[in-house]
């Protein structure tokens, strides 16, 4: 692996080099950080020529809206602690036509970020197969690091779920179930009165649980009711904030948990690139 690569691969062993508990445990003072989500290089043509099974030969608008988003977060002030990219990095599924490529060109736009704003990525459906494989999840891990991890900045736990398992992990239910014996250990910190307890705990993933109700009807953007109950039950016990991915540039929706009750705030407005900036105080965050 070549030294200019390691930006990429941090996330390691189950936790992220850097964002540890042990450097990070210790609640700080408010911060921000950035959330963004389906770079997808290669959608915007593969959905102009109505063709995003197979299409997706070009991606130049992608890299360019990339490129732009990457100069905003390198301006913001307060420095984000981080940036964290949920899922579909890019439009190619595994092993087919112009993967390697589209990854390769999404590595060299996010190489302009500013080396003091760590990089983090969640895998998507596009990442990783709609029905996820132990060869597919290796491949994925091998370009951006774990697939699923968890992390710590200044007194805040973070959780980066790989959704894809809990929505289709009939080829590979070995790695469902360890994700899951993982979860449950974490969940069990956050819960935990051992000291020191984190100040907040977030989970990000791609595949949200609901898009609009969380007894909405099952359909490819959102989890099983069944799967997503299940989630949400766990996730309010252990007071968590949750925060997705699975929308393209263009439109944004945050969905979170503040004081145990679903929150949806709705961005959706027409933009050029999308992130969200995200800050973290003592009592909430918005």
């Amino acid at each position: 692996m070549a030294e200019s690569e390691n930006i990429f691969l941090r996330a390691k062993h189950r936790t992220f080099s850097g964002l540890t508990e042990d450097a990070e445990c210790k609640w700080t003072g408010p911060f921000c950080f950035i959330q963004a989500a389906d770079p997808q290089l290669g959608l915007m043509k593969a959905w102009r020529d109505g063709d995003c099974d197979s299409g997706g030969d070009e991606w130049a608008e992608e890299v360019e809206l990339t490129k732009q988003a990457v100069e905003a977060v390198n301006q913001l002030t307060p420095r984000p602690r981080f940036m964290v990219l949920c899922g579909d990095l890019v439009h190619a599924m595994p092993d087919t036509p112009f993967r390697e490529d589209q990854e390769r060109d999404l590595k060299a736009a996010l190489k302009g970020t500013d080396p003091s704003i760590p990089l983090l990525f969640v895998s998507g459906n596009h990442d990783l197969g709609n029905t996820p494989t132990a060869n597919t999840v290796e491949q994925y891990c091998s370009s951006w690091g774990d697939d699923y991890f968890s992390f710590w900045v200044g007194g805040v736990f973070f959780l980066v779920l790989n959704s894809q398992l809990f929505f289709d992990a009939s080829a590979c239910p070995e790695l469902k179930e360890a994700q899951e014996t993982w979860l449950e250990e974490q969940l069990s910190r956050a819960c935990s009165s051992t000291e020191p307890k984190p100040k907040h705990v977030l989970v990000f993933q791609h595949i949200p649980l609901y898009l609009k109700s969380p007894d909405e009807e099952d359909n490819y953007f959102n989890l099983q009711r069944g799967v997503r109950q299940n989630l949400m039950d766990r996730f309010k016990k252990a007071e968590i904030h949750w925060l997705k991915g699975n929308e393209q540039l263009g439109t944004a929706r945050l969905w979170t948990l503040q004081s145990n009750k679903w929150l949806l705030l709705d961005t959706a407005e027409e933009t050029e690139y999308i992130f969200l900036y995200i800050s973290i105080s003592p009592i909430n965050h918005s």
